[in-house]
C-alpha cells in the first residue's frame, strides 16, 4: 500500500501568508507538496484561493476553522463549502480539560458542529494539543474521555509533537486510534512547550518516522513547523525530502533516497 500524500500546514508560514497567501501557495507547490491545510484565507475569497490551488495542481486537504456550532455555523460552512474543503479541523481550549464537566460540554459542542457539517456533506476532525493527555479523571485520560463522548463521525488529527510534549510516544498512540485517525501532524523539536522552535526531522526528540508508519488508516501526513530559527521554506523542503525520500509520504516532486536534495542537509 502506498504511503499517504504529504501536505503543509500553513501555520508554518502564517506571517507571510497574512501578507501574500497566494504567493505562499505557489512556493509550497514548488517544493512538491500535494496539498495544504489552511488556517485562514486572510481576506481572500474562497473562489480566488480555489482558483489558485486548482491551477497549481494542489488541493486543500483540510482546513483549521472554528467549530461550526452556534450562531456563526452557517457562515463558516458557507466559506469552506465554496473552497471545496470536506473536513474542518479544530480543538477545544486547554481549560476545558481541567474538569470532567468541561470535557462533556466541549464534546457536545463538537458533536453539534459535526451534525451541522454533515448537512453540507462535510466532516469535523479533532486536533489535540497536550492538555488532553496531561489531565485525567477517575484514572482515565481526558483524551480518552473526549473520544468516547464524540460522535463516531468525528475523525481525528493527531498532533504528534504535542502528544510527545505531554510525555506520550506518538507511534503507539497513533496505532491505537485505528481507522478514526485520518490526519497526522508531523514536526520535531525539543518537545518542551508551546514556545519551542522546531527542528529538521531527526534532530529533535520526536519519533517522526515511527509516527508516520504507525497507522495505515492515515490519509494525510501533514508537516507543520510552528516556528523555527531556519528559513521556513528550506525547512519545509527538508521535511518534504525526509518523508518522501524515505517512502513515508508521496508528493509531487520525486526524491532519490533518504535525505536527497535536502536544503538544510547541504548547509
Amino acid at each position: 500500500m502506498s504511503p499517504p500524500p504529504i501536505a503543509a500546514q500553513l501555520w508554518s508560514l502564517h506571517d507571510e501568508a497574512s501578507r501574500d497567501l497566494l504567493g505562499v501557495l505557489r512556493r509550497v507547490a514548488e517544493i512538491g507538496y500535494s496539498a495544504v491545510e489552511t488556517i485562514s484565507l486572510y481576506g481572500h475569497s474562497p473562489a480566488a484561493v480555489r482558483e489558485v490551488t486548482d491551477g497549481l495542481g494542489i488541493t486543500v486537504c483540510s482546513a483549521h476553522a472554528p467549530f461550526p456550532a452556534g450562531d456563526g455555523a452557517a457562515a463558516i460552512l458557507d466559506e469552506y463549502e465554496e473552497l471545496g474543503v470536506s473536513t474542518l479541523v479544530w480543538s477545544l481550549e486547554p481549560e476545558e480539560f481541567t474538569t470532567l464537566d468541561g470535557i462533556l460540554r466541549g464534546a457536545e459542542r463538537v458533536n453539534q458542529a459535526a451534525a451541522n457539517a454533515a448537512g453540507r456533506g462535510m466532516r469535523i476532525a479533532y486536533h489535540n494539543h497536550f492538555a488532553e493527555f496531561e489531565n485525567a479523571f477517575g484514572g482515565e485520560r481526558a483524551y480518552d474521555i473526549l473520544l468516547r463522548e464524540l460522535d463516531p463521525s468525528v475523525v481525528l488529527e493527531l498532533d504528534t509533537y504535542w502528544a510527545r510534549t505531554a510525555g506520550l510516544e506518538p507511534a503507539p498512540l497513533a496505532a491505537s486510534l485505528g481507522d478514526r485517525l485520518e490526519f497526522v501532524h508531523l514536526k520535531d523539536g525539543p518537545a518542551r512547550g508551546m514556545d519551542d522552535f522546531m527542528l529538521p526531522f531527526g534532530q529533535g526528540v520526536v519519533d517522526v518516522e515511527g509516527a508516520a508508519r504507525a497507522n495505515p488508516a492515515v490519509r494525510w501526513n501533514i508537516v507543520e513547523m510552528d516556528r523555527a530559527r531556519q528559513d521556513m521554506y528550506a525547512l519545509l523542503r527538508d521535511c518534504y525530502d525526509h518523508l518522501v525520500g524515505r517512502g513515508l509520504a508521496t508528493g509531487r516532486r520525486h526524491v532519490e533516497g533518504p535525505g536527497a536534495d535536502s536544503e538544510l542537509g547541504r548547509r
